[in-house]
Order: structure tokens, then sequence, then C-alpha cells
């Protein structure tokens, strides 16, 4: 059909991104390997197209280091889809680097010690000297002091985003699944307490189950759902902060250094695992000498060819604006509004520098092109996976989204009457009981 209108079906997916594309390609299979069904079943629906949102901004890295048990047994999850077709799903296993300084030592330490509880391997490095020693063993060139712990995980890496969305639709469209670009979301029809309809530019689409998978759009679908913009929110202590914005935007700053991905080898020539630094020490910077930050600072690399060059990013910097208030259109590499600017440009080319000679002085080799884009975060920093108005279900990544490509999996089988004990740390009542997912020494909000 070339219009919506009228149309009916089973479920209705908002969202041809990392989760909506995974989460209909899973449906469309446990349909047809129980007997319910097969993708005709399934219709997945975006206002752009494919990657148009947060996953084909996406840095892509595929990472389990997480401070948070309920994370780190979800994203274990996601590794192994990952892995299962690497190819398809242009993924790169080469790893992932943490090192970290002596006030995020425990963490790090219990990072490792949760990870070898569930089967995932990772080798980890105490103490300033022996962290200096494996680090130079892997990079002659590495320079940068105080770091006393490094975690190593031997799986996770990174997938090229673009690519990787489109092996998943291509799965998806295989197992019958329909994919539909252009049509906009304008409205829901609700009866008796769950949505009938979605309203859409293209006319009115009826279904019995709709799945939410909009990332940074989620904002204006949580309102559709007539939904609390601002919620209470329960500590882990008891105390109860009211009022707390549901959502807040977070700008994410990611750039790309335009030097021979080719150059960035370890220590024997083959691809590095991608190196997530957090420090302690002053950053100056690079061209002069100046202090850029004596706080806390995180940086994260890799060798990307798809991106041409060293690509990575830091901390994502908070939208000072409410969140209704945001304006998430255009998106991405489109918004001059979000777009990374000079501040991070300096300061992501100096900590470069400050971890590896062969960085120094290349500056001048940024990129000078848009990238960046923003993500709505829950009030915790932490996903929402739940079932709203009786049919409706909401998956609110909070910006963690793309490498968690085995969410849509549980979904799936959720939507099908099976819970999923994974996703069960991630209801939204979480804020009125206070049972909240501990937090980090690391400046990143998402750690």
């Amino acid at each position: 059909m070339s219009s919506a209108e009228s149309e009916r079906v089973r479920f209705l997916v908002v969202g041809a991104g990392i989760h909506g594309l995974s989460t209909a390609w899973q449906l469309a299979s446990r349909l047809r390997a129980t007997g319910q069904g097969d993708g005709q079943d399934v219709l997945v629906i975006d206002k752009a197209g494919i990657g148009a949102g947060a996953s084909g901004v996406a840095c892509g890295v595929i990472r389990n280091n997480y401070f948070q048990p309920a994370m780190r047994e979800l994203m274990a999850h996601s590794v192994g889809v990952w892995e299962s077709d690497p190819e398809a799903f242009s993924y790169h296993p080469v790893g992932y680097l943490q090192a970290a300084p002596e006030a995020m030592r425990a963490d790090v330490e219990q990072i490792y010690a949760e990870q070898r509880a569930i089967g995932y391997e990772s080798e980890l490095v105490l103490g300033e000297r022996a962290c200096r020693e494996y680090l130079v063993g892997l990079f002659p060139d590495w320079r940068a002091p105080g770091i006393t712990s490094v975690l190593h995980e031997k799986r996770g890496g990174y997938a090229n985003n673009v690519a990787s969305l489109k092996g998943l639709a291509a799965k998806a469209e295989a197992a019958g699944v329909r994919i539909r670009s252009g049509v906009r979301v304008t409205g829901l029809r609700m009866s008796g307490g769950a949505v009938e309809a979605v309203r859409t530019d293209a006319g009115e689409i009826r279904c019995e189950q709709l799945v939410l998978a909009a990332g940074p759009w989620i904002r204006d679908l949580w309102a559709m759902l007539e939904l609390p913009d601002r919620v209470p929110v329960t500590g882990p202590d008891g105390t109860v902060h009211p009022d707390q914005p549901m959502w807040t935007y977070w700008a994410l700053q990611e750039g790309t250094l335009g030097v021979d991905p080719n150059e960035f080898t370890d220590a024997t020539g083959g691809l590095p695992p991608v190196v997530h630094i957090d420090s302690d020490q002053p950053l100056y910077d690079d061209t002069d000498g100046s202090l850029v930050t004596d706080q806390m600072w995180g940086i994260y690399y890799k060798p990307d060819f798809n991106f041409g060059g060293v690509q990575g990013g830091a901390a994502p910097v908070a939208v000072p604006h409410p969140a209704a208030r945001v304006q998430v259109d255009p998106y991405g590499t489109q918004s001059p509004e979000f777009a990374v600017g000079d501040d991070f440009v300096r300061m992501w080319t100096s900590a470069l520098a400050h971890c590896h000679e062969r960085f120094a002085g290349c500056v001048a080799r940024y990129k000078r092109e848009p990238s960046g884009g923003i993500g709505a975060f829950t009030p915790d920093s932490f996903p929402v996976f739940d079932r709203f108005r009786q049919n409706a279900y909401v998956i609110a990544d909070s910006n963690h989204g793309y490498k968690m490509i085995g969410v849509g999996e549980l979904v799936a089988r959720e939507l099908l009457g099976e819970p999923q004990a994974l996703l069960e740390p991630f209801r939204f009542d979480r804020y009125g009981t206070g049972r909240l997912h501990p937090v980090s020494n690391s400046p990143f909000p998402w750690s």
C-alpha cells in the first residue's frame, strides 16, 4: 500500500533505529518459531528513514564496562547478539580497554569481579607501575600518568553505525517485516485506556500492540501517551525528590581526527581495542600549554575506517533548556545548535596527545565537519523498558541505545507474553520504589 490510511497491523513499531529494527526482526522470527504468525504481522514506520536518528550518528562502541550489575548483564546479552553475525552487523570485535585513576579503582575492581561472575572475559591490572607497563606494552608511545587500574575486556569493540542498521533492516525484511519511511506520527487515538490507533501524516494505523522506539523523540511520544513530564523520584535512602524532569537532553560530544586509521595500531601492528580513559590529572592544551581543565575528565577513541580516522568522544554536555523547549529537529549533523564546537576539539585533541605521543600536534588534523547529536536522558540516566496504557511498549534507552542490540529480542519476547528478567531492573516504577541503579565515580552520566 502506498498509504497507511485505514491500515490495521498486529504490531506497529515506531522508529527505524537500533531498537525498532532489532525488535521487529526478533519479533518476526519469534512469531514464526512459535507458530503465532510471521513478519507480515509487523510494520515499522519512521518519519525519515533507517538510521535517521541517534543510531545513525552513533560512535558505535560496544562494551560491557558498566558499574551497574543490571546494565552489565544486559550488555553481555547484547554483545552475544553482535557476535552472532559480525559481517551482517559490520561488527569489529577488537575489545574494549578502560584506564582509570585511583578514585575509580574500587569501581573498576567491582566491575571486573562481576564480569567474572557472569563469565565475561576481561583482564584486570592494578597499581600505577603495573598499569604503565601494560599500557606501554600495548602502545609504546603511551604517556598518560596517574593510571592505577586497567580493565581490558576481550569481547566488545565497535560497529559501523549505518552499515549495521542496514544489516538489521535486511534481516527484518527477510523475515517479512515491512519498513515504511517518511511516515510521521502526529498523535494517538486512545480507547478504554489502550492505544487503538496511531495517527500519522499518511493516515491512521490501527494496531493491537505499539512499540515506541524513537530515541530522542521519545519525549513527544511520551506526551502523546498522556504520561507525566515530571515525576517524583525516591532515592535509595528513601528520600523523595519531587517534581523531577522525566526527560533531560544532553548534547553528544564526538568527532574524528583526520589521520590514517592504519597508523593507530597496537605494538604488534594489529587493531587496538577501543580505548576509554578517565583521568584526574590536569589536562593542558596541546598547542599553547594553557590549562584545559583540572577536574576529572574522560575520552574514548578508536581507529575507524568508516569515519576515516581516529574517532571518539568525551562526556556529553547538558542542554541548558527544559526538555519541552529543546528543538530535536533538525537532528544530528543537520543541527547547528548541537554540533560540537571548539571547546570539544581543544579538549579531545589535547587529551589524545596527553595519552599518546603520536597524537601530539595533531589538532590541525581534526576533521572540521558537523558531528554530534542529542539524547533524551531519564531521571537516573538509565533506560526505561516498560509497558504503558495496556498495549504501548516504551523503549527509552537514555542514550545507551546503539550498543544494546539485544534489547530487541527481550522486548519481542515480552510482547508475546514472556517476561524477561534482564529487563526487570529497568521498569518505570523504580522511580517510586527507590530501586535505582548505583552510581559510579565516572565523569560520564551513563557509567
